[in-house]
């Protein structure tokens, strides 16, 4: 078979000769080694057909059409809500980031497939996983073993909170680490309470990204020494510095950060309708020559000159009638007229973009940010690329979102080296295979 590093071209890409091994879940883990992938390592997703753990792949392996026809996309968003001959490689929660990856398939729960993994140790440079902490010594898989195996091995951990710890076993989605680290009582309206907020999952993106860091400084400190190591990524400790100016503010002031809504701790800012259905525009208006270039850009009407818009302090008194006033003003022309006449007179603004929006704008077009990808049990669609591009290495979509069980031949035959007999009794034991075990709902 063709493997992403072999048709990346004649260029290299940074980690070219790299193989990884992947037993990540759900999405912090399984988007690090994409951005491995992206790099060109091979990055090889160890799974299962007999097991299906956190949704991954799918929330059900098998569902029902009617289940499928009536859940909210995330759960039920596969390609016109069909489930299709093998729904588990359907899944855009999963097929978002599995590109440029390869999938064997071997159950680590026996024996057997035990040895199969220790071989797959011995000839591999990275294994990156994302699970509780004792989940991976339930399977006996530890850093010390995987190092007596191969001494130039790393093993990327990124648990939620920490490999120890009282925290250590603790199950958790972003939504969970966002409550942990308090961003979620950072985030909603001012009037409602913490109920109505939505789900966000900003540690699970931030920690994909942190740990194919975290990998790279390893393959280089390798690079220098000849050594291998452990590193471990607390997605939570991971997330904490993008709230750096809400710990400072209480370290140094006292101060706890509460919900602002759309606004800003000192600028004047907020979200302003505009021109038909449900359509936004943002502006913030940071000091008193934002306000003069704001003021002009709408043309100096009166109300701008009202004793009570005089200056910074006491337009951020009357935050509320000066919104009602702005508001006035975007409702008048759609939201990207307004944001040009703005730009153009160099007032911070920009239209709010719903998905739909966001595929069509003229500025990820233009820098290709959506890839076209082929995977036979989907088609073709388009996919978010690496969210980076690189002068002289084609960082790109090189291979669709991978099927379950996809490069078993490959793995087994030719880097494994197993007979056709051998690769066989294999599939008939049950550790190969591109289909759940029938027992797998």
């Amino acid at each position: 078979m063709t493997t992403p590093s072999d048709s990346a071209g004649t260029r290299k890409l940074p980690l070219q000769g790299v193989r990884v091994l992947d037993m990540t879940v759900v999405w912090a883990g399984p988007y690090c080694a994409t951005l491995l992938a992206d790099m060109g390592a091979e990055v090889i997703r160890v799974e299962s057909i007999q097991t299906m753990g956190p949704p991954t792949r799918a929330i059900l392996a098998r569902p029902p059409e009617s289940v499928i026809k009536n859940a909210p996309a995330f759960a039920g968003g596969l390609p016109n809500r069909v489930v299709g001959k093998r729904p588990w490689n359907r899944h855009p929660l999963f097929n978002a980031h599995a590109r440029n990856k390869l999938s064997m398939t071997v159950d680590l729960l026996r024996s057997e497939g035990k040895d199969i993994f220790k071989r797959m140790v011995a000839i591999s440079d990275v294994l990156v996983e994302n699970n509780p902490t004792e989940t991976m010594e339930k399977l006996g898989i530890s850093y010390d073993e995987l190092h007596e195996i191969n001494p130039g091995f790393i093993m990327l951990r990124m648990p939620a909170y920490g490999n120890d710890g009282p925290y250590q076993n603790h199950r958790s989605l972003g939504v969970h680490i966002e409550g942990v680290i308090g961003h979620t009582l950072m985030r909603g309206y001012t009037d409602m309470d913490p109920s109505t907020n939505t789900q966000v999952y900003m540690a699970d993106a931030a920690a994909g990204a942190g740990g194919a860091l975290a990998v790279a400084t390893a393959l280089n400190y390798r690079r220098l020494t000849g050594k291998g190591q452990r590193v471990e990524l607390s997605q939570a400790e991971n997330a904490l510095p993008y709230l750096g100016g809400a710990f400072m503010d209480y370290s140094m002031n006292g101060r706890n950060a509460s919900t602002l809504g759309n606004r800003h701790p000192t600028a004047i800012q907020g979200l302003y309708p505009c021109a038909g259905d449900d359509r936004w525009l943002a502006i913030t208006i940071f000091d008193e020559r934002d306000w003069e270039l704001f003021c002009e850009a709408i043309g100096n009407p009166d109300w701008v000159s009202e004793s009570r818009f005089t200056d910074h302090a006491s337009r951020r008194a009357n935050h509320d009638a000066l919104d009602a006033n702005i508001s006035e003003w975007t409702s008048q022309q759609t939201n990207r007229e307004a944001m040009e006449v703005l730009q153009s007179h160099g007032v911070a603004s920009g239209t709010v973009l719903n998905q739909k929006d966001a595929a069509k704008d003229p500025q990820y077009i233009e820098r290709g940010m959506f890839e076209e990808a082929f995977q036979e049990d989907v088609g073709t669609y388009r996919y978010p690329r690496a969210p980076f591009k690189m002068s002289h290495s084609p960082v790109k979509i090189r291979r669709g979102p991978v099927r379950l069980g996809e490069d078993n031949e490959y793995v087994y035959k030719t880097l494994l080296q197993l007979s056709d007999e051998e690769y066989d009794h294999l599939v008939d034991s049950g550790h190969i295979g591109m289909d759940y075990a029938p027992h797998i709902k």
